[in-house]
């Protein structure tokens, strides 16, 4: 997958939010907007090329504020349509520089 294709989707309003993503947002208070400021200025970092129903990704990125955040986001390549299935603040302790997971110990 490209974030380039999360990024038209975006840009032209093809998005859907899963409620898992909606109810994280609001437990980690963060908004939409938020999550739409750090995909579009952030970075993939893991690609799910064989998920289900579609292919989808792991993109890090930052809030306006510079709060980092991880959003697994599927796309369909049929529609154009982004789908939002999770979001969350990244804890240190899984993750090295947010970008990659720490070994199981």
């Amino acid at each position: 997958m490209e974030i380039k294709n999360l990024i038209d989707a975006i840009d032209a309003g093809f998005v859907r939010v899963t409620n898992h993503a909606d109810e994280e947002m609001a437990a980690d208070n963060l908004m939409l907007g938020d999550i739409y400021f750090a995909t579009l200025h952030g970075e993939m970092i893991e690609d799910y090329p064989t998920d289900f129903p579609y292919p989808s990704c792991l993109v890090l990125g930052q809030t306006p504020s510079g709060v980092a955040v991880h959003s697994v986001w599927a796309y369909n390549t049929l529609s154009g349509w982004a789908v939002l299935v999770t979001v969350y603040r990244p804890d240190p302790k899984r993750w090295v520089d947010w970008r990659r997971r720490r070994a199981r110990t």
